[in-house]
């Protein structure tokens, strides 16, 4: 499978992994802001940049990521029932006892 199809496949887990991956960029880039400057009223629009918005993408990430997983368990539930189901023709009444 070359890397085309396979981002194709695979969109919301890559979706999911750069979202948490730019989450953390920005917060380790909130904390050099932050850490560079010793006035409170300076380091708000640091937090508020970086901590919120990091916050923010690493949960849209995990949400992505975790949406992508039970997708994948509810395609897996779907053949394992589509196995167990008895065919048209092999359909046969019971006799009553």
């Amino acid at each position: 499978m070359n890397l085309k199809t396979w981002l194709r496949a695979q969109w919301d887990r890559v979706l999911g992994a750069g979202a948490v991956l730019v989450g953390v960029v920005a917060i380790v880039l909130g904390y050099r802001g932050v850490a560079g400057t010793p006035f409170p009223a300076e380091q708000i629009p640091y937090v508020i940049s970086g901590a919120v918005v990091g916050i923010a993408l690493i949960g849209v990430g995990l949400t992505s990521w975790l949406s992508a997983d039970l997708r994948d368990e509810w395609r897996k539930l779907d053949r394992i029932e589509h196995l167990l189901e008895p065919s048209d023709c092999s359909k046969a009444t019971e006799p009553a006892s």
